[in-house]
């Protein structure tokens, strides 16, 4: 017993250090954005809201926001809607080369993201369509795609393989079927890949700065200002993106998991 409870001591005290070592420099940073002082020092100065008032009355920061959430909601929409379409295929039918077809549906996040971004861009120049805000948009929905598939193929899997079978049997048709039993089921994981692919899009840096042009997304726009100078303008703009990133992505667990632990044959 005394042994259980040292081991159960010890997971808990490698947790919180795992959790330290995530988010001390981001905490750090969060810090950093209300201090006075213009380099990030210790003792710290006052605490201030100017670097936020001096970043959010930059209009190339206001641009910069502008394009992200237009892409990332884009994207989110794009992304959600292929992976569901992915994620059913793969659920619903066997044919000829399906393991070739998943391997190529979940292969674009396991490229380095600096290849990824150099290949859109030769393809997207080669096409006439580098440089525009749709350039991103489509280099993010390769990108992210495979997320919003995995997290609709294990809520697909939860499902009850004759529920579909029983709607046929009822005079549904397929079409039917799929709108009122299968999107419904699947819905708490749309939702999900809908947040968490919209976060991967909006913190998504390398292959933005290859394909963007003069379109920047927020991560862009960071990389520039902190080019030759230290700017606590940074802390600021890293510490909206963050609770803005982490919002969707704690939402998307929390919608997930809430109705994953449902267990229902009927879906709902």
């Amino acid at each position: 017993m005394i042994r259980a409870k040292a081991y159960d001591g010890l997971f808990y005290f490698y947790v919180a250090l795992v959790f330290v070592f995530v988010f001390l420099p981001i905490l750090t940073s969060f810090i950093f954005s209300f201090n006075s002082e213009r380099f990030p020092t210790i003792p710290l100065g006052h605490f201030t809201l100017d670097w936020y008032t001096l970043a959010f009355t930059d209009a190339d920061v206001w641009d910069a926001f502008r394009v992200s959430l237009i892409v990332s909601l884009s994207v989110a929409s794009i992304a959600t809607f292929l992976g569901f379409c992915t994620a059913y295929t793969d659920y619903r039918y066997n044919f000829f080369g399906k393991s070739a077809y998943l391997a190529l549906s979940l292969l674009p996040p396991t490229i380095p993201l600096v290849i990824m971004g150099l290949a859109m861009l030769a393809l997207l120049a080669r096409i006439g369509m580098s440089g525009k805000i749709i350039s991103i948009i489509v280099s993010h929905v390769v990108l992210c795609s495979p997320f919003a598939m995995a997290i609709v193929r294990m809520r697909l899997a939860q499902i009850d393989p004759n529920l579909e079978s029983a709607a046929w049997n009822l005079g549904a048709s397929q079409w039917r079927t799929m709108r009122e039993v299968i999107v419904p089921f699947c819905a708490p994981a749309l939702i999900s890949a809908f947040c968490l692919t919209a976060a991967v899009s909006f913190d998504e840096f390398a292959v933005a700065w290859f394909v963007s042009g003069l379109n920047k997304t927020v991560p862009v726009i960071i990389l520039e200002i902190l080019q030759g100078n230290t700017d606590p303008r940074i802390n600021a703009i890293g510490s909206v993106v963050f609770v803005t990133s982490i919002t969707l992505i704690i939402l998307a667990q929390l919608i997930y998991m809430r109705k994953s632990t449902r267990k229902t044959l009927t879906g709902f």
